[in-house]
């Protein structure tokens, strides 16, 4: 299997087995395929996710070469990556991005017909992610586990304008719609548990939560 240039990185695989449907190399992204400014905002405009109950579209593991796989199934722990993630719990932002999570929807557009698990992200949900929705403390139930919204905000890169186009990342940071967190947001686990593709994600309870 072709295998894309790495860059350098710790090796943090977790070594777990995973239920993996595809193991699929990176690509850049494909120009032709990036969206205008104008094209996305009114699929954006138009995209109505479920506040409360959505669910669970797609589960990617990253490797440390940047490969992705789509496990059907994975067993979410605290402190402990995705199986077959390479995220490292003793990274300087600590579990504040052991999970990141994208609105499927908003992938849907930026990919415009590419492959979703391109924007890289361990957990597509069918959920409103925005701040309004899920303010930092929120509590998930993420099929069997319990998540939380963390501190830290997940913004776009340099390979994000790679794969998606400038005007993509630039409304990422918008003043208009950086309260939707179009690039999307990171979950801690708080209890452990299997979440399938299909899964239902519910809101627990929405901010800070008690200590």
């Amino acid at each position: 299997m072709r295998r894309e240039p790495v860059e350098k990185t710790e090796d943090a695989t977790n070594g777990d087995a995973i239920d993996a449907e595809a193991i699929l190399p990176v690509p850049a992204g494909d120009p032709a395929l990036h969206l205008p400014r104008e094209a996305l905002i009114a699929t954006l405009r138009a995209h109505r996710p479920p506040r409360d109950v959505g669910r669970v579209v797609l589960l990617v593991a990253r490797a440390v070469d940047h490969a992705r796989s789509t496990p059907a199934r994975v067993l979410l722990q605290p402190n402990t990556p995705l199986p077959g993630d390479r995220w490292d719990p003793a990274n300087k932002y600590g579990t504040a991005n052991q999970l990141s999570v994208m609105d499927a929807g908003v992938a849907r557009a930026v990919c415009n017909g590419q492959d979703l698990t391109l924007p890289g992200d361990n957990l597509l949900l069918d959920l409103d992610l925005s701040e309004a929705n899920l303010p930092v403390g929120s509590v998930l139930q993420v099929g069997a586990a319990a998540c939380e919204v963390t501190e830290k905000a997940h913004t776009g890169c340099k390979l994000y304008t790679q794969r998606f186009g400038i005007d993509a990342m630039r409304l990422t940071a918008d003043e208009q719609w950086k309260a939707s967190r179009l690039r999307g947001l990171f979950l801690r686990v708080l209890r452990p548990g299997e979440v399938a593709v299909g899964d239902e994600v519910r809101v627990v309870a929405r901010g800070p939560r008690e200590t």
